[in-house]
């Protein structure tokens, strides 16, 4: 009898800490990589901003992205960016990428090909990230802004494929100033 007992006291124990402890990792998953969604509304303007002089010019069509890598909206599209960099790099586009100043961080495998910058003239007065710029192959700013509204980033509900196919076939764009609603985090250093 008291071995019965014993296994009795050792099957509701465990019964009880599996549970337990199944709730506490998915507290704890939860606390470090969901975030709950805050859309925020941005205007993006791109007055200010400029290809640095090495790039300036006629030349092939460039895509910067502004990365801050702290920013856990950023993991929303960098898939997205990945698939971009596949289909329209052999098409003639050079993909760049500037990381907010004083910020530090590792692009991951996928997004290695993107060519850093270390300064683009303007880029101190843009309100968040992720976004990106899009200059024409006569250097002309072509696009600022977001990659797609919302807190979703896919070529689905994307601004920037009908941008670079646009560019690609000769059409002028001028989507220089945009209002968006999405997952953003603050660019500007105070």
């Amino acid at each position: 009898m008291p071995i019965l007992r014993r296994k009795t006291l050792l099957l509701g124990l465990l019964l009880a800490l599996v549970p337990a402890g199944i709730w506490l990792t998915l507290r704890w998953f939860e606390g470090r990589w969901l975030r709950p969604f805050a859309a925020q509304t941005q205007i993006f303007s791109g007055e200010t901003l400029q290809l640095p002089p090495a790039l300036a010019g006629k030349g092939r069509i460039r895509l910067v992205h502004f990365w801050h890598p702290t920013c856990p909206c950023n993991a929303l599209n960098q898939q997205h960016l990945a698939e971009l960099m596949e289909h329209f790099s052999p098409l003639g586009v050079d993909f760049y990428v500037l990381q907010k100043t004083a910020s530090q961080g590792q692009l991951p495998a996928p997004l290695a090909a993107l060519k850093p910058l270390d300064t683009l003239p303007g880029s101190e007065a843009i309100p968040a990230s992720p976004a990106l710029a899009i200059w024409d192959n006569s250097g002309q700013l072509a696009y600022f802004g977001p990659y797609s509204q919302g807190a979703v980033c896919n070529s689905a509900n994307s601004f920037v494929e009908p941008i670079l196919q646009a560019l690609l076939e000769g059409r002028r764009v001028e989507a220089r100033h945009n209002l968006a609603v999405g997952c953003f985090c603050d660019w500007q250093t105070h």
